[in-house]
């Protein structure tokens, strides 16, 4: 998706610059009077561009594009339009075509303005443009009317150098025949791929080769930095006996864990389904019916709920269970038996409720309301929670004494001496790494690889407990011998061998299909796989049936013609490469290019070449432009 929305993004600049300016675009140029004295971000010919301006460009497409893609449209998505760029961008060919507009001699009548202005529905009641409401308007967005209209005179302006622009293009019938040849021809390829692992097997390691593979790939091979540890645990669940548990402590972790006691509505529940199977006819829908009423009248004469449910229940999951459901709280039912359940009061049966699954007869046995526990129906689980709590604080702060005593000397051994705790060992392990027996903890290995030889760490708490700890061993980082890493060097050898290999394949390929051999017999000689796409047409968007999305490879394909029908070089997809043979072109038949369907082509192509020719001239006028940006456009 964001490749399409990369190739679209000029077409939001085009509305900015010529389309109707509604008023939430007026906040957008509300700084219009103040940029005198504010430093510029971009200049253009000597025309400044302002920061408030670029800022409120860059608002206004943030707020288009999250109105466009909802919630697709995340924070990845925004980076990769990069809406500094494009702000920029479109401010920029603004200016352009003010000036381009000026040069021609283009011009804005007052009337014109006026009149403008007065269609305007933000500034009307009951349809006719108000004054007063015009002014209050303007006066909220703290603009003066001469800054508001010498705005509407720029677009206005840009306006009239559009329809300028698009009165110069026209589209006669060869074009429009061509249009449709286009949009309507056919082709089918039998091509050729060449995948580089299946020729992976094939590379020879020579070991002069290898070596030179390596060494002038060798930073790609740099081992990282490591270190391993020897550390103390001081472990909570050896402080449990000894904490002391105040009121004051269970009523604080009452308040600050009060969501966990809290009961949320619920209902235990029993139900008999009638199953009516989807897309049902009346008559299958009344037997259906019938049958429920029938069960429901023996439920409401007293009849046992579970033995009817054993009986009659097409719910193959609680049948069995005489229509039990358990117990469930709102939002895991389907709405129509979630809102009939709870609103039954206990002991009692509901009428016919029907869902998508057919028809329920439900039988309610208790009623949950929601509420909150209080303290004292959860004083064992607040102690508990206390005790571990207290018992943490209690390991950190013993490991904080153990740091403070023994952190001169750096000593670790004197540290598990005084408080009782044996010394472990890690293994080596870089940044990028969980650490032996402790884990991932991005505080810990930051701590770790800033530390100085002969140093104690500050405590680090895990969820195990709190750490002391020091170096141990210290691996600096380093470029390696062809030994130490032979196995990844060799696979990258054989990756790219095998590329090699895999194209020079399709080059050879190319070679035997001009000599007419069959793609078939050239896939058996060569190693290649054949595959036969279909027939498609240029309608896909550059889409290719089995190859994908490829500009460059559809132009290539519709080239070829029954009298050259292979491709003239071999392309790149996918990490392989192709070679192209067109199997069957399918010409498009002129005869359906009735009137009807002129008239609907000459619209389209027309209003295509109308933007098109709007973006050669941007393309021209950027091409002779002094232009100067003042700051960097950030990606964010």
């Amino acid at each position: 998706m964001l490749d399409l929305l990369r190739k679209k993004q000029k077409s939001p600049f085009i509305k900015l610059a010529f389309g109707v300016i509604i008023l939430s675009f007026i906040i957008a140029y509300a700084f219009l009077g103040e940029t005198q004295q504010e430093s510029a971000v971009a200049t253009v010919n000597g025309d400044n561009i302002y920061n408030k301006e670029y800022q409120s460009a860059k608002s206004n497409l943030y707020a288009m594009y999250k109105d466009l893609y909802q919630g697709q449209f995340t924070p990845a998505m925004e980076r990769q339009l990069n809406l500094s760029e494009l702000a920029m961008n479109g401010l920029i060919e603004q200016s352009l075509l003010v000036q381009d507009a000026k040069k021609r001699g283009i011009k804005v009548s007052k009337k014109e303005i006026i009149e403008s202005i007065s269609r305007f529905g933000s500034f009307q009641e009951n349809g006719v443009f108000n004054k007063d409401r015009y002014l209050s308007v303007l006066a909220y967005q703290r603009l003066t009317p001469e800054e508001f209209e010498k705005m509407q005179e720029r677009d206005l302006l840009l306006q009239k150098l559009q329809e300028t622009l698009r009165d110069e293009v026209t589209v006669g019938d060869a074009d429009l025949e061509e249009e449709f040849r286009q949009q309507n021809e056919k082709i089918d390829l039998a091509f050729l791929r060449f995948v580089p692992a299946q020729f992976e097997t094939k590379v020879k390691i020579d070991e002069t080769e290898l070596q030179a593979f390596f060494d002038s790939r060798k930073e790609e091979y740099r081992l990282p930095e490591k270190v391993s540890l020897r550390y103390l645990l001081f472990d909570p669940s050896r402080y449990l006996d000894e904490v002391k548990i105040g009121e004051e402590d269970l009523a604080r972790h009452y308040r600050r864990n009060i969501d966990r006691f809290e009961v949320l509505e619920q209902v235990k529940a029993s139900h008999i389904l009638i199953r009516l199977p989807q897309g049902a006819d009346e008559k299958t829908r009344a037997q259906k019916l019938a049958q429920a009423e029938k069960v429901l009248a023996k439920a409401r004469a007293g009849e046992e709920f579970a033995k009817l449910a054993k009986a009659h229940s097409e719910d193959p999951g609680s049948a069995a269970k005489g229509g039990d459901l358990g117990l469930f709280g709102r939002g895991m039912m389907v709405k129509p038996f979630e809102d009939a359940a709870f609103a039954l009061e206990p002991n009692s049966v509901s009428d016919l409720v029907e869902t998508q699954y057919g028809f329920h007869i439900i039988r309610v046995e208790a009623h949950i309301p929601a509420r909150l526990k209080k303290q004292d129906e959860v004083t064992e689980e607040l102690k508990a929670g206390v005790r571990e709590e207290l018992a943490r604080q209690m390991a950190l702060e013993k490991a904080l004494d153990a740091f403070n005593l023994n952190r001169k000397e750096g000593s670790l051994e004197a540290a598990a001496k005084e408080f009782g705790t044996s010394i472990e060992e890690t293994s080596l392990f870089t940044r990028e790494e969980p650490v032996e027996g402790l884990g991932r903890s991005p505080e810990l290995t930051a701590a770790a690889f800033a530390l100085k030889e002969g140093e104690l760490g500050r405590p680090v708490r895990l969820p195990q407990g709190v750490i002391l700890f020091t170096i141990k061993e210290r691996q600096e980082s380093r470029l390696p011998e062809l030994s130490a890493v032979r196995r990844q060097v060799e696979a990258s050898f054989r990756k790219e061998k095998g590329k090699e290999l895999a194209e020079e394949a399709a080059v050879k390929a190319l070679a035997e299909l001009r000599d007419g051999k069959s793609p078939a017999e050239v896939a058996r000689n060569l190693g290649g796989q054949m595959e036969q796409t279909g027939l498609f047409s240029r309608a896909g968007g550059g889409f290719i049936p089995k190859l994908g999305a490829s500009e460059e490879i559809l132009a290539a394909a519709f080239a070829l013609t029954q009298s050259a029908p292979v491709a003239e070089k071999p392309f790149e997809i996918g990490g392989g490469f192709v070679v192209l043979n067109l199997a069957k072109r399918q010409e498009a038949d002129l005869s359906k290019l009735d009137p009807s369907k002129r008239t609907e082509l000459r619209e389209s192509l027309l209003e295509r070449r109308k933007q098109e020719a709007l973006q050669t001239k941007i393309d021209e006028l950027r091409k002779k432009a002094d232009i100067s940006i003042h700051i960097p456009l950030d990606k964010g």
